[in-house]
């Protein structure tokens, strides 16, 4: 038995509806961990909703992609900015799951 057009188009679209909601479903996790691991340490500098406090920067709403090259550059040693040294230090620590978590929470809120 070969599927018309119209029963083929409603078969790719179920797969893809159960596509989105398992993607979805694995970003919401994603967001949940890296808010959990946000607020051991990194909440202390960049403030409770990453609105920056004092000299150190906003990360709530950046990119993913922008988050994880920071986060990857600072752990590799790299100096960036004024606050490279403490920034070195913490991200040094972060496994590469922690980095993708926290650039999923951190680009999730604003």
């Amino acid at each position: 038995m070969l599927l018309n057009g119209e029963e083929l188009l409603k078969i790719i679209q179920l797969v893809c509806v159960f596509y989105l909601l398992l993607v979805s479903n694995a970003f919401s996790s994603d967001i949940d961990a890296g808010n959990e691991r946000y607020h051991k340490n990194c909440h202390n500098c960049h403030g409770p909703a990453g609105m920056g406090v004092a000299s150190y920067p906003k990360v709530a709403g950046l990119e993913s992609n922008y988050i994880i090259d920071r986060l990857n550059r600072y752990r590799s040693g790299e100096k960036i900015g004024s606050n490279s040294g403490l920034m070195i230090s913490m991200a040094r620590k972060l496994s590469d799951r922690e980095i993708e978590i926290l650039a999923a929470y951190l680009s999730s809120i604003n």
